[in-house]
């Protein structure tokens, strides 16, 4: 990939409420109160621990805590060749990662593709190296860039500010 999609410009995503029958959401079609895109942007770049779920070949769901960097509409995560969610995207792309910060909590539906691209790796290499203040000298894994379909925003304002992007 190259260093000019690290360098463009994030853009702002059309926002509405999500579908949630019963849970009180007001003004669902004025969309007043829907939070800003830079809102989960901001959220997805300052997390530490993440959740990833994916689903096994047998249909039985699998969730675990990554550590990972969100940049430039991708979340980016790494993980064991042989682990559980390596074989599971594998199978099967699609996944779920979700992050909670105080009261919010932002939820990314979308589809994990394998990184091949080595400056892309290196890239990857040095700000996970930083963030988390990890060797990566020699680091050989898999790394997984997870683009989203659908990101969800919730506060503890649930019926107010529940918000949801289709990207």
């Amino acid at each position: 990939m190259s260093e000019q999609r690290h360098l463009r410009k994030q853009t702002e995503h059309k926002a509405s409420r999500p579908y949630m029958p019963d849970y009180g959401i007001v003004d669902a079609e004025s969309g007043k109160g829907l939070l800003p895109w830079n809102w989960a942007t901001e959220r997805l770049s300052k997390g530490h621990n993440y959740w990833i779920a994916t689903t096994r070949p047998d249909g039985r769901p699998h969730a675990m805590p990554v550590w990972g960097i969100w940049f430039d509409n991708t979340f980016y995560f790494s993980t064991g060749e042989q682990s559980r969610k390596a074989r599971n995207l594998a199978a099967n792309p699609r996944c779920v990662v979700g992050i909670e910060l105080d009261n919010d909590a932002v939820v990314i539906e979308g589809v994990a593709e394998e990184v091949t691209d080595q400056a892309l790796r290196k890239w990857f290499a040095d700000v996970y190296g930083e963030k988390y203040k990890w060797d990566m000298e020699g680091f050989a894994e898999p790394i997984y860039a997870v683009r989203p379909a659908v990101v969800s925003g919730l506060t503890s304002n649930l019926a107010e500010a529940a918000t949801r992007w289709i990207l």
